[in-house]
């Protein structure tokens, strides 16, 4: 660019110039397309004078993206699997970029399967993958390092390829299409099948001090590890070398032997079983008893491969027997007091075993007859029997649910004390001796205790007169009496329960209960007693006595059992409440004319209490207020006050030494008049209401009035 100044003849006086790049030209795009499920290849017409060029991705979820390349075509990455994308590209320079081209839409492809493969045996490869989205078929191609191929079309996620070689290394190679069958990313893993099943196997004893099993077998392909597995539990295994040693085997054995080979895809199948079978052993855990007197048993523990056994039973006296059998437990005959040796042979068909142990086996004493069992207190029994052959000490066993006692002499008596009561005893006699011990299959006799005592008495007042008796009850089945021992009487209740209730219970009075059971064995000992104290008695005449408007005085006759009193006025509005010793009391606080309930609570001197209530009681109506006088003409007052209506009316008195003068208004007036009164004494003027019984109340005030006011002077 060139600048110049001029004069008015358009001379050019100076000028200036600069130099500047203009931004290219926009590029257009020819074409875009997807390879790569996370990129985007877009071919682009080149412009002259652009250096580089800004390829941009957009979608309608806001995505925006924009790489940087210098020349056509152009790759995009970090895009999202089968999503639709705005292409556009600007060209670039140091004058600018370009405007955006027109754009292009373009989707990029699916993702490849997620592949995951195992061999689960010798000629299969199972692949496994999770759903492509947006795929609707899968191409899978399985290939072996010689190029074998097989190709396989699928819309599942899972494909099983069969009559594989064992022990070959396969690469599989996994495709997903979309709808519009376009291919989208490819994945390839290598799997190899388990090795070939081992052939030849061929098994043997070693002779060596300890006995022992080698196993041959042929080497098979891609086989890194060999084990052997016998059916009795044992095995060998090896690295490479074709045999393994299985040591330290038994008698009594039979071994069904197989080899399997093993690489890094798992282990083949088993290969034919080889079998080998050793000589018995000798029979083990071999036992003597006696179930049931002289019936004896030889028994002992089954050996495998054994066809049968011979048992020898000889007894000290010379006698002999024998016996061949299949099972584990030969009978015999045997009498109390013998010694007997017995032993068993085992046999199959690689010969007979060793002998077993030998055992000598002493029968017991016969058991004690004529066996006598007696309660002879609550909890003692006597045992006694006759004495037996063989017998050098005896032991009687008493047991019941919970516990065992043991008594152990040489006479034929003994004594069992301190059993549990109201329990259901067996008694057995077992005769012993030192060789063989007790007979422990004699017969055993049964006798019940005497019943458990009651327990736990307590006591719960029902009504001033009756008292429940509560105990626990201790045993199964019993009758229950109890007993209230007073100094005037004896009550008794009874009851197959846990309670019973005491009637008739006079008040004041204090007894000891206790109580046993009953049960057609005997009768119980009595429990542990308890003090039953009934409450004082109420007392039998009361009495309430007004003595002023606010006082009254309450009398009552004395009660059986009473220690201190607690008398109480109450009304809702107010109480009053005395406590004393006598049998009276002045009580305060009392409100006029007001409806009092009255009670006496009576206390023992234990505690005990008795609240005891009586016909109510009304205090007086209340005396009248602001009494006054007033001169009426021809020598009369009047009376006037204020007070509460008295359903019953007032009476006005007025007296002096000289005069008396009285009036009664009718119901509901408050004032009245009084006639002819003499002028000049002095008057006491009182209003008293009338009571229920007609008579007034004693205790208004009395006011004095002069009458000197009452005259009238000219």
């Amino acid at each position: 660019m060139r600048v110049e100044a001029m004069d008015s003849s358009m001379n050019v006086l100076s000028s200036a110039e600069i130099k500047e790049t203009t931004a290219p030209e926009v590029p257009s795009i020819m074409q875009a397309y997807s390879n790569h499920s996370d990129s985007m290849i877009v071919e682009f017409g080149q412009v002259s004078g652009a250096t580089a060029y800004i390829l941009r991705a957009e979608n309608d979820e806001g995505f925006f993206s924009e790489s940087v390349v210098y020349g056509s075509p152009g790759t995009i990455l970090n895009l999202r699997a089968y999503t639709d994308y705005k292409l556009s590209v600007i060209s670039r320079n140091s004058g600018g970029r370009s405007q955006p081209s027109w754009p292009v839409h373009a989707r990029t492809v699916v993702a490849a399967p997620t592949l995951r493969s195992v061999s689960p045996t010798e000629d299969t490869i199972v692949a496994s993958w999770d759903p492509v989205e947006h795929a609707v078929q899968y191409t899978l191609n399985i290939m072996t390092e010689s190029n074998t191929q097989f190709q396989i079309n699928t819309s599942q996620t899972n494909m099983t390829f069969t009559s594989l070689d064992p022990g070959v290394t396969y690469c599989i190679k996994a495709i997903a299409w979309d709808s519009n069958s376009i291919p989208g990313d490819d994945i390839n893993i290598y799997q190899i099948t388990r090795p070939p099943v081992p052939a030849g196997v061929q098994v043997s004893l070693t002779l060596k001090r300890i006995i022992g099993l080698i196993v041959y077998w042929e080497v098979v392909r891609s086989a890194s590890l060999y084990f052997v597995l016998s059916s009795m539990g044992q095995n060998c295994t090896s690295m490479g070398d074709p045999f393994c040693i299985i040591t330290s085997i038994g008698c009594s054995e039979n071994h069904t032997l197989t080899v399997m080979a093993e690489n890094q895809a798992g282990p083949s199948s088993p290969s034919q079983p080889q079998d080998l079978l050793t000589f018995p052993c000798p029979p083990d855990a071999v036992k003597v008893d006696e179930p049931s007197l002289g019936n004896c048993s030889v028994t002992w523990t089954r050996e495998p491969w054994v066809e049968y056994y011979i048992v020898y039973v000889f007894r000290d006296d010379g006698a002999e027997e024998q016996h061949n059998t299949t099972n584990t437990i030969y009978f015999f005959q045997c009498e109390c007091g013998y010694t007997y040796m017995t032993t068993v042979f085992a046999y199959n068909v690689a010969g007979v075993s060793p002998p077993g142990p030998i055992l000598n086996y002493t029968t017991v004493p016969c058991c004690p007859k004529n066996v006598n069992v007696t309660l002879i207190s609550t909890e003692t029994l006597e045992v006694t029997w006759l004495a037996v052959r063989g017998a050098e000490l005896y032991e009687t066993v008493a047991a019941d649910e919970s516990n065992t006692l043991h008594c152990s002499d040489t006479v034929p008596v003994c004594a069992l004390s301190d059993l549990t009561c109201n329990s259901l005893y067996s008694v057995v006699i077992r005769p012993c001796n030192e060789i063989r011990g007790c007979n422990n299959t004699c017969t055993p006799n049964i006798q019940e205790t005497a019943p458990c005592s009651p327990e736990a008495l307590n006591l719960t007042q029902v009504n001033s007169s009756t008292v429940q008796v509560h105990w626990r009850d201790t045993n199964k089945q019993a009758n229950y009496t109890v007993n209230a021992f007073g100094n005037a009487s004896t009550l008794t209740c009874s009851s197959t329960s846990t309670s019973c209730s005491i009637i008739n219970l006079p008040c004041g009075a204090t007894y000891e209960v206790s109580a046993y059971a009953t049960t057609i064995v005997g009768r119980s000992l009595p429990s542990y007693s308890i003090t039953l104290e009934t409450g004082p008695c109420c007392p039998v005449n009361l009495s309430v006595e007004q003595v002023t408007q606010s006082m009254t005085i309450v009398k009552w006759s004395t009660s059986i059992g009473a220690w201190f009193y607690i008398t109480s006025l109450s009304s809702p509005r107010g109480y009053a409440k005395c406590h004393t010793m006598d049998t009276h009391c002045l009580m305060g606080c009392i409100t006029c004319g007001t409806s009092y309930n009255v009670s006496v609570e009576v206390i023992s001197i234990t505690g005990h209490k008795s609240l005891c209530s009586y016909h109510g009681f009304s205090s007086s109506t209340c005396c009248p207020s602001s009494v006054r006088l007033y001169r009426m003409a021809n020598s009369t007052l009047r009376v006037s006050w204020r007070g509460s209506d008295s359903v019953n009316g007032y009476l006005a008195e007025m007296y002096s030494n000289s005069a008396n003068y009285t009036c009664r208004p009718v119901l509901g007036v408050n004032s009245c008049d009084m006639d002819s009164v003499l002028c000049g004494y002095t008057y006491s003027v009182v209003v008293a209401p009338f009571t229920l019984q007609g008579s007034k109340v004693p205790f208004c005030p009395r006011k004095l009035y002069s009458g000197e006011m009452f005259c009238i002077y000219t």
